[in-house]
């Protein structure tokens, strides 16, 4: 049994018959309008992603800096408090 790409197609083929012109119609070239049109919405897309991705990156690195700005004072504020409370008391 052969494969065949086209719907409807296999049992013209288990018949015997040839394909119809019509069959082959929905294989015709896309039109220079339509073609353009894909590619324009594919650069969109293409932009589009880009966008997201640098956005994306943007917010990783602001996340990043917060999260070291938290560190620093988490660890920071306690160390200093500490010193001058027992520093203070001498004086």
């Amino acid at each position: 049994m052969r494969m065949c790409l086209y719907e409807g197609m296999e049992s013209r083929i288990m018949a015997g018959k040839k394909p119809t012109q019509k069959a082959n119609h929905s294989r015709q070239k896309m039109s220079t309008e339509k073609r353009m049109d894909r590619v324009e919405q594919a650069r969109k897309r293409e932009e589009a992603q880009k966008a997201a991705a640098e956005r994306k990156q943007r917010a990783r690195k602001i996340a990043i800096v917060v999260i070291c700005v938290i560190l620093v004072l988490a660890l920071g504020v306690p160390t200093v408090a500490l010193s001058f409370l027992s520093g203070s008391g001498a004086a």
